[in-house]
């Protein structure tokens, strides 16, 4: 297997060995980082095509890193507030109305626990995948092979080392599943949003 194939394999591989160049990647994240987003869009319309598929009403606040792009698949109604980082040698995959706090970071690379084959400059990668309806809160850290399911509140703070099932509150460290996200949730925040409705019909 050649290193990118074993990279995307889950295997060590070397990361240096695996003839890919970043230097389109960073210097569009380096533009986009220095831009006056909020006036000008040409930067990020540039960074975009960097990614695998960008869905409707992308948002992403500066300053952002990632390490190539080519790897992140992004759904519709995406918005990531600032200091989002996403080291993707492997895949990261994430779906439609998620929101992301600020200081999330998205890590699909992992080093071995042995240090004499860690000191070979040897790596894997694990892809990562975010479904839909997900918020993620602030100073989050999503680990390598994770995937978080449908419907999820991710607590800041949380370091997230394995699967989060659908519909539910997880945070901690490592993250833990809280509580099941229910009717009662939905009620609450229906009547919040009915009341916040009546209050801008009145003005």
């Amino acid at each position: 297997m050649s290193e990118n194939e074993r990279k995307f394999a889950g295997k060590l591989y070397h990361p240096m060995k695996t003839n890919i160049h970043w230097d389109e990647c960073r210097e569009k994240v380096k533009r986009f980082n220095e831009s006056d987003f909020w006036r000008d869009t040409s930067a990020l319309e540039e960074l975009k095509m960097i990614f695998a598929s960008v869905g409707e009403g992308f948002v992403l606040t500066p300053p952002f890193y990632c390490d190539h792009g080519r790897q992140i698949s992004f759904g519709n109604h995406f918005y990531a507030n600032t200091d989002l980082t996403i080291l993707d040698e492997n895949y990261v995959t994430i779906g439609d109305n998620v929101y992301l706090a600020p200081h999330v970071s998205i890590y699909t690379a992992g080093h071995p626990i042995d240090a004499g084959i860690r000191n070979f400059d040897l790596e894997y990668a694990k892809p990562v995948t975010i479904g839909n309806d997900v918020w993620v809160g602030g100073n989050v850290v999503i680990n390598p092979g994770v995937t978080i399911g449908n419907n999820v509140v991710i607590g800041s703070g949380s370091v997230v080392t394995k699967n989060i099932p659908d519909n539910v509150v997880a945070a901690g460290n490592p993250c833990r599943v809280i509580r099941e996200i229910t009717e009662d949730d939905k009620r609450f925040w229906e009547e919040q949003y009915q009341e916040y409705s009546q209050d801008r019909d009145c003005q």
